[in-house]
């Protein structure tokens, strides 16, 4: 109001003020007029603060719902199966703070129910992805009857893609038609899906791989054993832009170091090994809100029997 009355104020004075007024009352009438419009400013303020006169500048109901919890998680009338999603976790926060919202929407808009389980491994051992997927199919509940073995910084970008119940076989959505960095026949790894029944069938996955790489290779001889059907994706046509690779290798190097007997153990079957023989301990469990999206942390400590694998320290 200041400024507009500041500009308007060189044309009211040279060209339509009276000759009878004088400066002394010009000066008096401008501070009165502030004053008054300084008043009703206050006023008018106040009444906007209580929401009597300005409701619409209150937050709706709607605009809270961002940080409470997605119903449609758990909506019975999306089907009787349930996804636990089991994310291998380790110090990849920054990734992780992007995967589960936009996992979370992903698969709501797909109608699948789902739980995201980050299995976190917070022992002084070397990382171990297979065991800790061991540990997401052992904690993840009686309320779930399949998985995704879903790494953190791997996002589907085509909606296309399918993530519901893989009643027939296993499912690698991650395809190596698909997936842009692997592209040899025999991979399992990214995102592959399977029945409860069908990883039990399997024992889990080998808990010999401490470090980065090789266990897929080894759980996919794990599923001709036990004589399942391998799926894989029909009809994408998006190619390797069908996923996002979140990894940045120049930022975040892989621990791809081979000690001991590591070189020659990586490339053999573990006949006896996987959930008959995983040794673990829950630290603690936690549920967060990610941006809306809620997911369960499960801190956890693996053991090694270093007299098997001593190539679990470095």
């Amino acid at each position: 109001m200041m400024m507009t009355f500041s500009k308007r104020k060189p044309v009211l004075y040279c060209r339509q003020q009276p000759r009878f007024w004088t400066t002394r009352w010009t000066v008096y009438k401008l501070f009165g007029l502030c004053l008054l419009l300084l008043l009703v400013s206050l006023f008018w303020l106040q009444l906007g603060c209580t929401g009597d006169v300005l409701p619409q500048v209150r937050p709706s109901k709607p605009a809270c719902k961002a940080h409470s919890r997605d119903e449609g998680t758990d909506d019975p009338s999306w089907g009787p199966h349930k996804l636990a999603l089991v994310i291998p976790f380790r110090e990849r926060f920054d990734e992780l703070l992007v995967f589960v919202p936009f996992m979370h929407s992903f698969l709501n808009k797909k109608k699948i129910r789902h739980k995201i389980l980050v299995i976190n491994q917070v022992d002084h051992y070397r990382f171990n992805r297979a065991s800790l997927i061991n540990v997401g199919y052992l904690e993840s509940g009686n309320d779930t009857d399949y998985l995704a073995m879903h790494d953190v910084d791997l996002l589907p970008q085509n909606e296309a893609l399918d993530y519901s119940f893989p009643e027939d076989g296993p499912f690698h959505v991650a395809s190596p038609e698909l997936h842009p960095l692997y592209h040899y026949k025999t991979y399992v790894g990214g995102i592959l899906l399977l029945t409860k029944k069908h990883y039990h069938m399997c024992n889990g996955m080998s808990n010999r791989f401490w470090g980065w790489g090789r266990e897929d290779d080894e759980f996919y001889r794990r599923l001709r054993k036990a004589q399942l059907q391998l799926f894989r994706p029909i009809g994408i046509q998006s190619g390797y832009k069908t996923f996002v690779h979140l990894h940045d290798p120049a930022w975040r190097k892989r621990d791809q170091k081979r000690v001991a007997a590591q070189k020659q153990e990586q490339f053999k079957v573990d006949p006896d090994g996987g959930l008959t023989n995983l040794k673990y301990q829950v630290v603690s469990r936690q549920e967060l809100m990610i941006s809306g999206a809620p997911a369960i942390v499960i801190n956890t400590k693996l053991d090694c029997d270093q007299s098997q694998t001593p190539w679990c320290l470095l």
